[in-house]
């Protein structure tokens, strides 16, 4: 999944009859597991869970690095970027590090007490995606933690109705994530009041009805840094979401966080969509993927 959660790893085995029931099965938690395909290493984790039934079949689970990120803890900086935010808490856990793009934006304060390492992540790439437009994706690429710009998250790769695609679904809704009015607060200590900025669309609330999206921000931003951040969210948030869950012949490529096209002439749609979840399964000589796509349309238009 693109956004909050570790990348996951599910596999069985059977017991041969040279390994009696009452024998410790080899496999145990903690242990490292690697997943190769055609030569490359795509996923790499660590064991947690090891199940086993009457029919002798043994699920095991993996998690990648990020799951060690869920623990919990107090992260207070000044003047930072969700870069360091990043290194700072990867490094907390002894995780390893990759490729760490620089998110470059200055977070004034952040702070968070007993939160997940994991959100404190979130949130830094969340306000710098509403700070000035800049979506990053962080995973974990086969044991390095990985931060990249969505821009460089293109495949090389058309789905659709002739191409690898046998199964869909298409939906639209104002429900999850959409809003047409942005208030923004900010404390004013010299005052002692708390001020609002506010952005919206009238055109859309008369359609929809008000949705609103509230957020305080840091008092060491100033009038027009928060005028500029409604109007980011509002370019954001201020649409229909539209999403299509695809069922395809794999491709070992494709992964949360990519961006790629899908072109199918019968629902009028050929554009970018960024994948918001993966899943990749291998059965036998069978390789195919489940995809939830959402499209992004301020961001396509910087590829």
């Amino acid at each position: 999944m693109r956004v909050g959660k570790a990348g996951v790893c599910d596999f069985r085995i059977v017991r041969t009859r040279s390994l009696q029931a009452s024998e410790q099965f080899p496999v145990n938690c903690g242990d490292t597991v690697q997943v190769w395909y055609e030569e490359n290493c795509f996923f790499q984790g660590y064991i947690f869970t090891v199940e086993e039934d009457q029919e002798r079949v043994v699920k095991v689970t993996a998690f990648d690095q990020i799951r060690y990120l869920m623990e919990s803890d107090t992260y207070v900086k000044k003047n930072i970027t969700a870069t360091q935010v990043i290194k700072d808490n990867a490094l907390a856990v002894g995780r390893l590090l990759g490729p760490i793009a620089d998110t470059k934006y200055v977070i004034p304060k952040f702070s968070m007490d007993g939160q997940k390492r994991l959100d404190m992540i979130c949130k830094a790439l969340d306000e710098t995606l509403m700070a000035d437009g800049s979506m990053f994706i962080f995973y974990d690429d086969a044991g390095l933690l990985t931060l990249r710009n969505v821009t460089d998250m293109k495949v090389n790769l058309i789905l659709g109705e002739n191409s690898l695609v046998y199964g869909y679904s298409t939906s639209r809704d104002i429900d999850s994530n959409t809003y047409n009015r942005v208030k923004l607060v900010r404390d004013n200590k010299e005052s002692g009041k708390r001020e609002a900025f506010i952005e919206q669309d009238s055109d859309t609330i008369a359609m929809w009805g008000r949705l609103q999206f509230w957020q305080k921000v840091d008092e060491g931003l100033n009038e027009e840094q928060i005028k500029a951040m409604a109007h980011r969210i509002m370019q954001l948030k201020n649409r229909q979401q539209r999403s299509f869950n695809l069922d395809a012949i794999g491709y070992i490529s494709v992964r949360a966080g990519s961006i790629l096209q899908v072109t199918m002439p019968h629902l009028n749609l050929d554009r970018n969509f960024l994948v918001e979840e993966c899943n990749h399964k291998f059965a036998g000589q069978t390789h195919t993927m489940k995809l939830e796509l959402n499209a992004y349309e301020v961001e396509m238009e910087r590829l």
